[in-house]
């Protein structure tokens, strides 16, 4: 059992993310096997899914090292992050600024508390840099809500105390991590997909076409070891040409368009499984 009895309660992400998979988790959680071992996210973004779940065991990893050093601190030290965040000034003068010190921060704590301040203040959850590995998304206004409040920290440090925290590729992740009978959610950025416009999400080590076929060898090891997954990407030609093989499904999401909420637009995803009979 990924979850350990009684079924505990859900945790709500601490980061905005562009590409969310929050508005279909009731379909990724129908899918989801009742009896998977362990839990492995190697695009963890966010991690919707993973905070819904709340797994017992568990591996979250990306290729984003700034990313994973958020999550790692939180987990460490929820308070000390919370003081970090609290002494942070909010406007768009004071985001630049911060924006400008994450770029050179090396002190752990401090670069993970500017990572949810420049999160919560950017424009449309957007996690992108430019070639010299600097965070370069503009501000996005002050009406994107609040910091996390400490109690907030405190359950997500709480939700990832067993979790392997990894900054690696993906196949890295799942060729030295994957065994029998795990759970592997699998969410890239879709930056293959052909005619959409598309954010470079980690500058030079951005997901690319040319990974789309390392990603299929990655489902195919993963199925070839006895374990479960379940990959969501952007429905397309390419998507369907190279993951046509397993059981596919195509799920419609309304989602805002450039970040306006006036604005909306139905998209669409591929569901892609190996899992014979959803649960």
């Amino acid at each position: 059992m990924i979850a350990s009895p009684p079924a505990l309660s859900a945790v709500t992400p601490l980061l905005r993310w562009a590409g969310s998979k929050k508005k279909i988790l009731p379909r990724l959680l129908a899918g989801c096997p009742s009896n998977a071992a362990r839990y492995i996210e190697p695009f963890a973004g966010s991690g919707a899914l993973f905070f819904r779940l709340r797994p017992r065991i568990a591996i979250l990893a990306d290729i984003n090292e700034s990313l994973v050093n958020m999550y790692r601190q939180v987990r460490s030290d929820p308070e000390g992050i919370f003081s970090e965040l609290s002494s942070l000034p909010i406007g768009s003068d004071h985001y630049y600024n911060l924006r400008s010190e994450f770029s050179h921060c090396t002190n752990p704590k401090r670069r993970a508390a500017l990572l949810l301040y420049l999160n919560r203040y950017c424009f449309n959850g957007l996690y992108r840099t430019n070639h010299a590995g600097q965070f370069n998304v503009p501000y996005g206004g002050s009406r994107n809500g609040k910091l996390p409040n400490l109690s907030h920290l405190r359950s997500v440090s709480k939700a990832l105390a067993k979790t392997k925290l990894i900054a690696d590729d993906f196949e890295n992740v799942i060729a030295g991590h994957v065994k029998h009978r795990d759970l592997v959610y699998l969410d890239p950025p879709y930056a293959a997909v052909k005619k959409k416009r598309t954010f470079r999400y980690y500058g030079d080590k951005n997901f690319s076409k040319l990974d789309l076929s390392r990603l299929s060898g990655t489902l195919s090891l993963i199925d070839s070891k006895g374990a479960h997954f379940i990959l969501s990407y952007g429905y397309s030609a390419e998507a369907q040409s190279m993951f046509g093989g397993w059981r596919t499904s195509k799920v419609s999401v309304l989602r805002h368009i450039a970040g306006f909420a006036g604005a909306r637009r139905n998209s669409y995803e591929l569901i892609v499984t190996n899992i014979e009979k959803q649960r």
